[in-house]
Parts: C-alpha cells; sequence; structure tokens
C-alpha cells in the first residue's frame, strides 16, 4: 500500500487529504505569522534582526514586487479572483496527479501560498508582508521587496515543481 509520499502513478489508490493538510498547515503558517506582526510591530516599522534582514510591517494592496500597488482599488478584487481561479485549477490538477508526491508537494505549497493571500485581500483589502533582506554595499542598502510566508511557500512550490520536471524529464531519458 503506497504512502501519501510515495511516487505510485495510480492516483486512485492515493489520497489527496494528506496534500490539503499541507496546503491547510501553510495557510495556517502565514495567517499565524502575519497576526503575530500586526499584533507585535506598528504599521511600516522596521526591527533590525541581523546585518542582511529585517521584520517590517507593510501593507500591499498590489502584487508580487507591489504590482499595480497604486490603482483605487480595483485590483484587491482582480487578484483576488486571479487567485482563487488559479486556486480552483491547483487543486483540480492536484486532485487528478495525487499520487505523484513531489508535483503534489509542490501544488500544495502553491495552494497554501495563494490562499493565504487570498484570505488576507478579502479581510483586509491588502496583503502584510514582513520579511525584508538586504545587503549593504558601499554604505548602501538593497533591499528585496519585503514578502510573506505565503509568498515563500510559492516560491517554494515553484522550485520543487521545477526539480518535479527535472526528474521526470530525466526519468524519460533513461
Amino acid at each position: 500500500m503506497p504512502s501519501a509520499l510515495s511516487n505510485s502513478s495510480n492516483p486512485r489508490r492515493s489520497h489527496v487529504w494528506p496534500w490539503l493538510l499541507v496546503t491547510l498547515l501553510v495557510i495556517l503558517a502565514d495567517q499565524l505569522t502575519k497576526w503575530l506582526v500586526r499584533h507585535d510591530l506598528p504599521l511600516n516599522s522596521s526591527l533590525p534582526v541581523t546585518s542582511f534582514f529585517n521584520l517590517v510591517y507593510i501593507h500591499n494592496p498590489g502584487a508580487a514586487f507591489s504590482f499595480l500597488a497604486g490603482q483605487p482599488g480595483w485590483q484587491r478584487w482582480f487578484f483576488t479572483g486571479l487567485s482563487l481561479a488559479a486556486s480552483a485549477f491547483i487543486l483540480w490538477l492536484l486532485v487528478r496527479n495525487r499520487g505523484k508526491a513531489l508535483f503534489s508537494l509542490a501544488l500544495a505549497f502553491i495552494l497554501g501560498g495563494a490562499l493565504g493571500n487570498v484570505i488576507d485581500r478579502v479581510l483586509w483589502g491588502k496583503v502584510t508582508d514582513f520579511l525584508d533582506f538586504y545587503i549593504t554595499l558601499h554604505g548602501q542598502q538593497w533591499h528585496w521587496p519585503a514578502f510573506n510566508l505565503a509568498d515563500s511557500a510559492i516560491f517554494i512550490g515553484a522550485v520543487l515543481l521545477i526539480l518535479d520536471e527535472l526528474r521526470r524529464s530525466r526519468a524519460r531519458q533513461h
């Protein structure tokens, strides 16, 4: 009997619930960390942690890298609808491919990240970002745009998708 993390080629024999549990854990971790930031830091504040990392509390009404953040508000519902449509498609892929462990894990991370940010958009009209990485060169700081755990989960899921495709491509060549 294949486990939830096996690479069974028969999706009918595998369950989808372990992947939905991963999705739920991503959502819970994302929402908990955002709540802690909203609760413990003033808006637009920065708390230095290391020489290359700050905890910050900022709102992002746009998408990645604050894309469309300056728009008058329509982007809230546009990105919510887009994320929900993508989430429905990811869920469909997850159900159809639940026997493919790495692929399903990747989808679960992406789905959890997408829904974590949807929750922010629906509840607050914007996403809470709090991870601020930067480098200092010649006395000047260069910051990566602030992000959150949901964004991190989406990135991890994308990397896992690439690794899964590389693994499958290698298997097809042999």
